[in-house]
């Protein structure tokens, strides 16, 4: 049995489930409230589905802690293993009945990412992966493209809620992309990008301003299925800061010198 088994059953059943919740509320009247920042949505599906989740991973894990969109940061990561959870990734396409939205669980312990879970509902696209132990897309392995060139790519890419403010020049990069005439792609969801992107969908994606729980799961997902993340500059990726460029690794470092040119 592998050795994160217990981890991936719970988190596939927390997430099934909250899915399956996030189903029943798609395109049904419910209530929409702005966070900070424009167009920054939670609903009360966003709090339902966290709740769901959390419950459930107690209830074989009392001693684990948490690290939620909604509920925030609960106990210290140093000592034990902390599930880190987006429970509807993909709000403003859920608010507005767009079918792109997810569910997204990782489990990390001393900053080591050991499983990840991403469940697409509306699609039944289920993503998981254990560290070492490969992703899979409903039980069938996945790997990243071998695209190997950036202008033979598909990419996708993803902007802050202050995008208009052109931070870390986000949108010149997606300019610059555009101008070399590669397709790019804008779903609105990070987990899902990432785990189209380990499944050989995409074959690079860039983003700024994103949080641990929009890339914990696709971050394992994607190592698993044998691409690379870091920060634009090549540096190592930090969960919990700076910018994150996602590929196949084929065309990280051409990738990476485009988004280095400020």
């Amino acid at each position: 049995m592998h050795p994160y088994a217990d981890l991936l059953d719970i988190a596939q059943k927390a997430a099934l489930e909250a899915g399956e919740l996030l189903k029943e509320g798609f395109g049904t009247s419910f209530r929409i409230d702005n966070k900070e920042g424009r167009h920054n949505l939670v609903t009360e599906f966003d709090h339902k589905a966290e709740n769901l989740i959390i419950s459930r991973i107690k209830s074989t894990f009392p001693d684990h802690i948490f690290l939620a969109e909604e509920s925030g940061a609960t106990g210290s990561p140093a000592e034990t293993v902390r599930w880190i959870i987006d429970p509807l990734d993909g709000t403003v396409n859920f608010a507005h009945s767009i079918p792109i939205f997810c569910v997204s669980i990782g489990a990390e312990k001393a900053g080591e990412l050991l499983c990840g879970v991403i469940y697409a509902p509306m699609t039944g696209e289920l993503f998981t992966g254990t560290k070492g132990g490969g992703a899979f897309l409903n039980g069938q392995q996945i790997f990243v493209s071998k695209t190997e060139k950036l202008d033979d790519s598909i990419l996708v890419t993803g902007f802050p809620y202050n995008a208009w403010e052109n931070p870390l020049h986000c949108i010149d990069h997606f300019s610059r992309f555009v101008r070399m005439g590669l397709p790019v792609r804008r779903l609105g969801s990070a987990a899902i990008d990432l785990a189209y992107l380990a499944a050989g969908r995409f074959d690079g994606y860039w983003e700024v301003s994103l949080n641990s729980w929009d890339v914990a799961a696709g971050k394992l997902l994607l190592q698993e299925a044998g691409g690379m993340m870091t920060q634009y500059d090549g540096a190592p990726h930090d969960l919990h800061k700076g910018t994150m460029l996602a590929t196949n690794g084929r065309i990280h470092k051409e990738m990476s010198g485009v988004l280095s040119e400020g």
